[in-house]
């Protein structure tokens, strides 16, 4: 096997390249090897200096997270962080890609650290529950100040080489890194002195300020431990000694490391990547058609900002509408979007013009012919979906993607309307859509494997989450959000309020409960459906009517003032009229009102979005489990530290989820039991098992 850390002469100095593909994983091995390269640096008489680099497209980006369920290994990032940053002579850290987790602790231990001008920098561990473990929250701040390190630290976000200069992570840009990077080495040595930045005080801070900081993150995690455990740990680099704060931190990662949330995140991690793979058919793998020109029919909310998102991308996009009126309002939109992104620094002037001169507005279809995919965003009713792809049909190449934005219509009777409908399928994103993550790649019946491969690099390229989902309502997300919906609804009736829904769920990690969520989204959405399908109705179905009684009022949520609470005052009102309306549809069911605790809330929501998804695995809408908890994670708002309804089905019991959906089946034909999930409370078998 090649070595994973080999050490270059070059004369008096050397480089200790770090080589383990893809991405430089500090896996237990390499650990080892690079602690051992370190100290026979640091033994040789002959040389004065060394740089720390990386073979491949990028620095250490990170622990490799495929032993995070292992015991720590002999050898842990500390060690080496505390050889490098004590040496007899200067390190150098040479970064370019991604510097990241333990990487980018490596690198503070460094007495200096050159970037590659694209090159990124980062303390992601909060975003899997973990923390810094390797002195990252106390030489951080040590470098940029307490309130830029708890900033980085809590959102895990990734700092540009740009910003990192500016902060005072790094030293130096340069585009022949290693070169710079061995010069800065030789003058270090020949100073005969280099800064060490555990010994520098950190900058004063208002303490008040930094409370008033970590106080709006604990707000914010709304339940997550990790971003509030590294804000905390930046606390300490301002009142402890290095070292003690060193200890506290590395116990309280390893604390961490073996929590529940902590496996939760990592089960969404492992469950991103496992989504955005076709399942495995066939021993080899479909091809992946070009991608250059794409399609936006529609210039609507949907439809700008799917064309936002393709911009972003690189892709050239050419938006059709009805008439030059909506095109010229679909552009304004379009660059309103762009102008908040230029105020708040995200974008300079120069890369907005760069992305509008890739976009072409018209009004006629015709000048779609050169795509390579067309998306359409139009109105949510069949007909018109229908025509515009009989419309399509003629004008593109018959290897042109045809995609629908629909959220729940059926793919198949798209299809119907085309040649080639092995071409076909449905993208689903969410709104807004240059900003939500996640992405419903629908297949239809006869969707090809390659149509289905090229959707999934689209995503990749977007830098969208996508689940491949079945042809059914509502798909995987929506069919499992009208479930739970339904319960909140019988749960007004039974003797809640929307308030106290809100409240629990909020709680329990939503960042917003259902009926506020209804009042931004608007009620008079839903109300739209429920009349388009109620000829279609289960009779037998529990049918709860308070909202067709609030949009008779005219109350279809905050843009208009009113809806499940009252906004007239700005803010979130309970409205004591709601109040008379859930009462008055408890009465008029014959129900007698009880309190519903906050827990039989969270379990009868939970219960029914399992039961649902087990039905989605049954039909073969859903592939596995895990796609499930991503759809719920990243487009509904489940809190990613509990890792998605599947994966904390497991953890409560399969039993007890089954036990709360019987006593549910009473609500009607919906709530049924899912013989699946009987079949695995009967055999012993998890959730988790189904995952492949």
């Amino acid at each position: 096997m090649q070595a994973m850390v080999k050490i270059e002469r070059h004369g008096d100095l050397a480089v200790i390249e770090v080589d383990n593909p893809p991405v430089n994983a500090l896996s237990n091995a390499l650990r080892q090897d690079l602690l051992a390269a370190v100290k026979a640096v640091i033994a040789d008489g002959h040389l004065r200096g060394a740089v720390l680099a990386c073979a491949g497209r990028s620095f250490i980006a990170g622990a490799d997270i495929r032993e995070f369920d292992q015991p720590p290994g002999a050898v842990i990032t500390l060690d080496i962080c505390a050889a490098i940053e004590g040496a007899s002579k200067p390190f150098v850290a040479a970064l370019h890609g991604t510097a990241l987790g333990g990487g980018f602790e490596l690198a503070l231990a460094c007495h200096a650290r050159i970037m590659a001008p694209d090159g990124r920098v980062g303390l992601p561990e909060s975003r899997i529950g973990m923390m810094p473990g390797a002195g990252g929250t106390q030489r951080l701040p040590r470098l940029v100040g307490a309130m830029a390190a708890l900033e980085m630290v809590s959102s895990g976000r990734h700092v540009a080489a740009a910003e990192a200069l500016k902060l005072g992570v790094l030293d130096e840009i340069a585009t022949d890194l290693r070169k710079a990077a061995l010069v800065r080495a030789g003058a270090l040595a020949d100073a005969g002195h280099w800064p060490v930045t555990s010994a520098r005080d950190v900058a004063p801070v208002d303490r008040a300020a930094f409370d008033a900081a970590l106080g709006v993150i604990r707000k914010r995690a709304r339940g997550a431990i990790a971003p509030v455990a590294a804000g905390e740990a930046i606390g300490w680099a301002l009142d402890l000694p290095f070292a003690e704060g060193v200890a506290r931190e590395r116990a309280r990662a390893v604390e961490l490391r073996g929590s529940p949330q902590c496996r939760a995140l990592r089960h969404i991690f492992h469950a991103d990547r496992r989504a955005a793979r076709l399942p495995a058919s066939s021993a080899q793998a479909p091809g992946v058609w070009p991608i250059k020109q794409v399609g936006v029919i529609g210039g609507g909310t949907m439809g700008s900002g799917i064309t936002i998102a393709l911009l972003e991308a690189g892709y050239k996009v050419t938006m059709v509408e009805t008439d030059l009126n909506r095109a010229a309002a679909a552009e304004a939109r379009i660059r309103a979007v762009h102008a908040r992104h230029i105020g708040t620094g995200r974008l300079a002037p120069t890369e907005v013009e760069e992305r509008l001169r890739r976009l072409t507005y018209s009004y006629r279809m015709e000048r779609l012919a050169d795509a390579d995919l067309v998306i359409e965003a139009i109105i949510e009713e069949m007909p018109a979906k229908q025509a515009v792809f009989r419309a399509l049909s003629p004008i593109v190449r018959r290897d042109c993607i045809l995609a629908s934005n629909t959220s729940r219509l059926d793919i198949n009777q798209l299809a119907d309307q085309v040649d080639a409908p092995e071409r076909v399928l449905g993208l689903h994103f969410f709104s807004p859509a240059h900003v939500m993550r996640l992405l419903e790649i629908v297949r239809a019946d006869r969707t090809s494997a390659e149509v289905l491969s090229t959707a999934l690099s689209v995503a990749a390229r977007l830098r969208k989450q996508p689940i491949i989902a079945g042809v059914c309502d509502g798909f995987i997300g929506n069919r499992i959000l009208g479930r739970w919906w339904a319960q909140c609804d019988f749960m007004l009736e039974d003797g809640a309020f929307p308030e106290a829904i809100d409240q629990a769920l909020e709680a329990y990690g939503f960042a917003m409960g259902p009926y506020a969520v209804a009042d931004l989204a608007g009620l008079d959405i839903a109300w739209a459906g429920r009349k388009a399908n109620a000829a279609t109705r289960n009779p037998n179905a529990r049918d709860v009517k308070i909202v067709d009684w609030l949009c008779e009022q005219g109350r279809f949520g905050q843009k208009t003032g009113k809806g499940w609470y009252d906004h007239t005052g700005g803010k979130r009102a309970v409205d004591p009229l709601v109040h008379g309306l859930v009462e008055r549809a408890s009465a008029e069911r014959g129900t007698v009102r009880r309190q519903i605790a906050p827990e039989e809330t969270v379990a009868r929501v939970l219960a029914a979005m399992v039961n649902e998804g087990c039905k989605l695995l049954a039909e073969g809408i859903a592939v596995r489990p895990s796609d499930i908890d991503v759809a719920l994670v990243h487009g509904y708002g489940y809190p990613a530290w509990r890792g998605g309804p599947m994966h904390e089905a497991d953890g409560i019991g399969l039993d007890k989820i089954l036990a709360t959906v019987k006593i549910m089946q009473q609500d009607g034909p919906d709530f049924l039991p899912a013989a699946l999930l009987e079949d695995l409370v009967a055999t012993g078998r998890s959730l988790a098992s189904l995952n492949t």
